[in-house]
């Protein structure tokens, strides 16, 4: 398994498709104090203290065990469902002390490390049980990896492959999968003949499917290859949309690969690796 760090580089907001290199690293898009001389006083440093050494707001401590959101976690302390050492607390602002027993909705939980691991998953696994019993889970593919309850952003199916970010922070998986969050994702699409360019016109100024607007921010043939092959950048966190864009002008889809997610690309990951991001990666996905 990859465990090395990445690439901490940013990335520009413009992405673009350009030759195809077996999908391991991001396409390009072809374009249609000085010292004062004062003394210096040096601030004692505070010491480090964990979650459980220091007072925390009870919704972020609720958060932070990876059972639900902090949005969540205030509809159930209000609604009377969490205890604190067996005392319903339904005030907003509680701050829990070191030591305290939180009870949520019937069971005990505790706060956990945040952490954060990429995949480039291969075809063949889906994200849900739902859409097929007899197919294999992503979680599969990195069970045993971590001691957190670590869950995919998002759906994919599974023929669909490329990257899927795994967390515990249920924050962040709610503020990618949201309808409208607005983060970039580019993917790579194989049709099973040529992408005509009046379709593809039609695909970056918009199409009606099942009478809503689909918008895509950038859409392009990929250089050095057939016309069969596309690059497509959509911020939908639906990948269901992605395919229904081209079957909507009568063409089948034989391969969707995510290549770039949030400003996350696939370098030195292949197929069925996994890494952990760096902190400056996390930082990124937390400012955007």
């Amino acid at each position: 398994m990859i465990k090395g760090r990445g690439n901490n580089k940013k990335t520009s907001n413009k992405p673009s498709f350009g030759k195809r290199d077996g999908g391991n690293s991001k396409p390009n898009f072809k374009k249609s104090g000085p010292a004062t001389g004062k003394p210096r006083f040096e601030k004692k440093p505070k010491p480090v203290t964990s979650l459980n050494e220091e007072e925390i707001r009870l919704n972020k401590y609720i958060s932070n065990s990876g059972v639900c959101s902090r949005r969540d976690a205030d509809i159930y302390i209000q609604s009377g469902n969490v205890r604190v050492n067996g005392e319903v607390v339904t005030e907003m602002g509680y701050k829990v002390k070191p030591g305290d027993v939180v009870n949520f909705d019937g069971s005990v939980v505790t706060p956990e490390k945040k952490e954060y691991l990429l995949l480039n998953k291969p075809k063949g696994f889906t994200t849900s049980k739902e859409e097929d019993a007899n197919a294999n889970n992503v979680l599969d593919l990195v069970r045993g990896v971590s001691k957190s309850r670590l869950e995919p952003v998002g759906r994919m199916d599974k023929t669909t492959t490329g990257l899927l970010l795994f967390t515990n922070d249920t924050d962040m998986i709610r503020k990618f999968t949201i309808p409208n969050q607005r983060t970039a994702k580019i993917y790579q699409v194989s049709l099973d003949r040529n992408l005509k360019f009046e379709d593809l016109e039609k695909i970056q100024k918009g199409l009606y499917i099942n009478e809503h607007k689909v918008f895509v921010d950038e859409v392009s043939y990929i250089e050095n290859s057939p016309k069969s092959e596309i690059g497509l950048q959509i911020k939908t966190a639906n990948v269901k949309v992605v395919r229904s864009i081209f079957e909507h002008l009568d063409y089948n889809v034989l391969k969707v690969d995510r290549v770039v997610f949030a400003g996350l690309t696939k370098k030195n990951l292949p197929r069925g690796n996994w890494r952990f991001l760096t902190e400056q990666e996390i930082i990124n996905l937390k400012n955007i």
